[in-house]
């Protein structure tokens, strides 16, 4: 099984939140598309909310799940490269 570290754990917790903040917004565009009607700017944010938490939900998901090589860098108190004569 594939090591995650912190950072991944936490984008991919994140992205379940905002999968459930879209289906929230989705809910709300539904609710309020029926009293304020489809063209009032309030559904229209309710609907731009549910593009931008989609969106959000799917990259930190990729970045949750994608195996990533240690990218730390490692220091030596050795210099790399000799200089030449």
């Amino acid at each position: 099984m594939k090591q995650t570290s912190t950072a991944q754990k936490v984008s991919f917790i994140i992205a379940i939140i905002s999968y459930l903040a879209a289906i929230g917004c989705l809910a709300a565009t539904y609710i309020y598309s029926g009293s304020l009607g489809s063209d009032h700017p309030v559904v229209a944010s309710f609907g731009a909310a549910v593009v931008f938490f989609i969106g959000v939900g799917i990259v930190l998901h990729v970045i949750g799940r994608v195996n990533l090589p240690d990218l730390s860098m490692k220091f030596s108190s050795q210099p790399q490269d000799k200089p030449r004569k």
